[in-house]
């Protein structure tokens, strides 16, 4: 007698950039769940819903797949900040923006806030976290001397160089401080915040001008 016929339908071949994604997206979970040292990617995988085997087809170490999964974030991070850098406004209208742009990307992508900054992560890891952390000092720092206000205030160009960029060092680790504090304050609204940041900086690139 013949088996009776089935309404079940083969399950789909994953392409194998939506295998990658689908690894990256169960990755952010587990390890902004758990940490870098307590993920594992037997857990990844079965939250991928793939093997372990298919993991290591893209990424040859847990680590490698964690290095990936940073710095596609903080790619997106940078690709935001260029946007909003990238026009003919005011430092301080570019830099307001900026600062809006992150703390924004802070309160929408929660579990990726925490893999990038709530962690204490693997020296090799680490080393992404800092050169975010210079590339941001960096953009702060070329936003600030924008400013016509500095430009004109005369002075020992090499002293005011080094000021704008210890004050660009304070903004970026400061405004980072602020958005993980604020992840325990979610009722603050993120326009406040930016006030806050913005009356910080000004009032310091003030007694800048004045100082030098």
């Amino acid at each position: 007698m013949a088996a009776p016929p089935t309404s079940q339908q083969p399950r789909k071949r994953l392409s194998a950039e939506d295998r990658r994604a689908a690894i990256l997206g169960a990755a952010l979970e587990i390890f902004s769940r758990h940490g870098y040292n307590g993920a594992s990617i037997d857990e990844i995988a079965t939250a991928a819903g793939i093997s372990k085997a298919l993991i290591y087809e893209h990424f040859p170490s847990k680590k490698d797949l964690h290095v990936s999964l940073l710095e596609r974030h903080v790619q997106d991070i940078f690709l935001r900040l260029a946007e909003t850098a990238d026009t003919t406004d005011p430092g301080e209208i570019r830099l307001r923006n900026g600062v809006n742009a992150f703390l924004e990307w802070a309160e929408t992508h929660r579990e990726a806030f925490r893999l990038l900054f709530r962690d204490t992560f693997e020296r090799d890891v680490a080393d992404v976290l800092e050169r975010l952390q210079n590339q941001a000092t960096g953009a702060i720092a070329a936003l600030i001397a924008a400013e016509p206000a500095l430009q004109d205030a005369g002075g020992d160009g090499a002293e005011l160089a080094l000021a704008i960029e210890a004050m660009a060092q304070q903004l970026s680790g400061g405004v980072q401080s602020l958005a993980i504090w604020w992840q325990s304050h979610p009722d603050i609204e993120r326009e406040w915040l930016v006030d806050r940041v913005m009356d910080y900086a000004w009032v310091g690139l003030k007694r800048t001008r004045t100082a030098l």
